[in-house]
C-alpha cells in the first residue's frame, strides 16, 4: 500500500487531502498540531496514523519522517499542506510573524522534503507543496505570506530539477481563496463578516464561486498518481480562473 505524510492535516485543506487519500487506498500519516481535531480527521478512515506535535526544529521533522518510517516501513509521498497568513504590510509585520511565517510556510516544508529524500527516492514517489495564488502575485497586507510562498515555489522547482533523472517528482499547487478556518480566521482578525468575506472572494473569481478543500484534495491526489508521471517542477493554479 502507498504511504502519504501529509502536514497541518488537523483541519482545512490538510485534513481534506489526508481523506481524500485515505479514501483512496493510501496508508496515510496525518501531521499537526491539534491532537484533538487530528482524531477527528482519523476517526474517518482506518487507514490514517496521526502524529501531533510542533515542527519548527528541523529535528522535529526528522522525528517526523522518521516515525513515519516506523509505523509504514516506506514512504511515497510527501504534501507539506501546513501553513500561517498573517495580516500586514511591511510596517505592520513584526519580527515574530516574519519568522513564525518563514519557518511554517517555508522553513518546514525544506527541512521535511531533505529528512524525507532518501526514503522518496527509493520509491521514486512525490513530494506536493501547497503554495498560493499569491506566489506568483501580491496580496495587500500578507507581505510575509506572499514571500513565503513564493520561496515555496522556488523550493518546489530546484528540488524538481536536481532530482527529476531520480525519478523523484516535485510540484506545486497555487489555490485562490479556499473556504477554510484559516481563511475564516483572517477575516475575523480584520473585523470582518466571514459569510460576507467569503461570498466577495467567490464573487472576485471568474466562476463565482470560492473553493472548497475537496477541490484542492483531489488535484493533489492526481498529481501524486501514475497518471501525473510526467509532471514535475510546476506550480499548477486553482483558482477557478482568477490567474487567467
Amino acid at each position: 500500500m502507498s504511504v502519504a505524510l501529509i502536514t497541518g492535516a488537523s483541519s482545512g485543506i490538510g485534513a481534506a487531502i489526508a481523506i481524500e487519500f485515505a479514501d483512496a487506498g493510501w496508508s496515510v500519516m496525518a501531521a499537526g498540531r491539534d491532537e484533538e481535531r487530528l482524531g477527528e480527521v482519523a476517526d474517518v478512515s482506518d487507514n490514517i496514523a496521526t502524529w501531533a506535535g510542533d515542527l519548527a526544529d528541523s529535528e522535529d521533522c526528522d522525528e517526523l519522517v522518521a516515525d513515519t518510517i516506523d509505523e509504514f516501513g516506506h514512504l511515497d509521498c510527501l504534501v507539506n499542506s501546513a501553513g500561517v497568513l498573517p495580516r500586514g504590510n511591511a510596517e505592520e509585520t513584526s519580527d515574530e510573524d516574519w519568522r513564525d511565517t518563514m519557518s511554517i510556510n517555508l522553513d518546514v516544508p525544506f527541512y521535511l522534503s531533505r529528512a524525507a529524500l532518501p526514503y522518496l527516492l527509493m520509491s521514486e514517489g512525490n513530494i506536493i507543496n501547497i503554495a498560493s495564488y499569491w506566489a506568483n502575485r501580491a496580496g495587500e497586507r500578507a507581505l510575509a505570506y506572499c514571500v513565503s510562498k513564493g520561496g515555496l515555489l522556488q523550493l518546489t522547482r530546484a528540488m524538481a530539477l536536481d532530482h527529476a533523472a531520480d525519478g523523484l517528482r516535485v510540484n506545486a499547487i497555487c489555490p485562490g481563496g479556499v473556504d477554510t478556518p484559516m481563511l475564516a480566521e483572517g477575516a475575523r482578525k480584520q473585523d470582518l463578516d466571514v459569510d460576507s468575506f467569503m461570498a466577495a472572494i467567490a464573487d472576485h473569481s471568474p466562476n463565482k464561486r470560492i473553493a472548497d478543500p475537496g477541490d484542492i484534495a483531489s488535484l493533489v491526489l492526481f498529481l501524486a498518481s501514475d497518471a501525473a508521471r510526467h509532471i514535475t517542477g510546476t506550480a499548477i493554479p486553482i483558482d477557478g480562473g482568477l490567474a487567467a
